[in-house]
Order: C-alpha cells, then structure tokens, then sequence
C-alpha cells in the first residue's frame, strides 16, 4: 500500500519556523517529481511548492518565494517543506503529493497531475 504520510505541523507565532517532512513508503519516489499543497478553511488548495527527481529544479508559489525551500532525500524516500517567517496568512492543512511520471525534469503546479496524496498536516500561525 502506498502512503505519504505528513509530519511536522503544529501552532507557532507569526515569525516562527517549522519544517514539514514527508515520508513515502509502499514504494520508492526517489524518481518522481513531489509537491506540497496547501488548503485554508473555505479556500480551494492551492500549490506552495513542488521538485523534480532529483532536486535540481524547484518552484514556488510567489508568496513564499524566500520564505519556504522544498528539498528532498531520495535515500530516505522522503521530501521537506522548510518554512521560515510564518505569517497568518500561511495557516492552512499541508498536503503531500506526488506524480507518477519517471525522471521528468520540470516541476508540476497543477495539483490535478499529481496522483499520490498524504493525508495532510495542520500549520496554524498566530499573529
């Protein structure tokens, strides 16, 4: 059974940093690209971050571009969310993802091409 199972949430203050990990298991992803998506109470969710196979392409939603640095250890099967500069606004349930495609070299925004999910982890930032 495949799972992406989210860790490293919690409530912080506007300010604070945390890092998210996310540990794959059933199956290796050391050869898929892998996201992070996020998703607020009444909002749709939305992409923060995404990588390649190897880690050497990254993107970023503009508003955590220099807050947020997605990495990844392909030898632990695992990948990392870390967030710096917290604000309020970034309270949301994270979520995991991975995408099916082999040694692609770009990095997926679109949360429809991903086919693997976690179950999420809940970030609440305290002004």
């Amino acid at each position: 059974q495949v799972q992406l199972v989210e860790s490293g949430g919690g409530l912080v203050q506007a300010g604070d940093s945390l890092r998210l990990s996310c540990a794959a298991s059933g199956r290796t992803f050391s050869r898929n690209g892998m996201g992070w998506f996020r998703q607020a109470p009444g909002k749709e969710r939305e992409f923060v971050a995404a990588i390649n196979w190897s880690g050497g392409s990254t993107s970023y939603t503009d508003s955590v571009k220099g807050r947020f640095t997605i990495s990844r250890d392909n030898a632990k099967n695992s990948v990392y969310l870390q967030m710096n500069s917290l604000s309020p606004e970034d309270t949301a349930v994270y979520y995991c993802a991975a995408n099916s495609q082999l040694y692609a070299s770009g990095t997926y925004r679109r949360k429809d091409l991903y086919d693997y999910w976690g179950q999420g982890t809940q970030v609440t930032v305290s002004s």
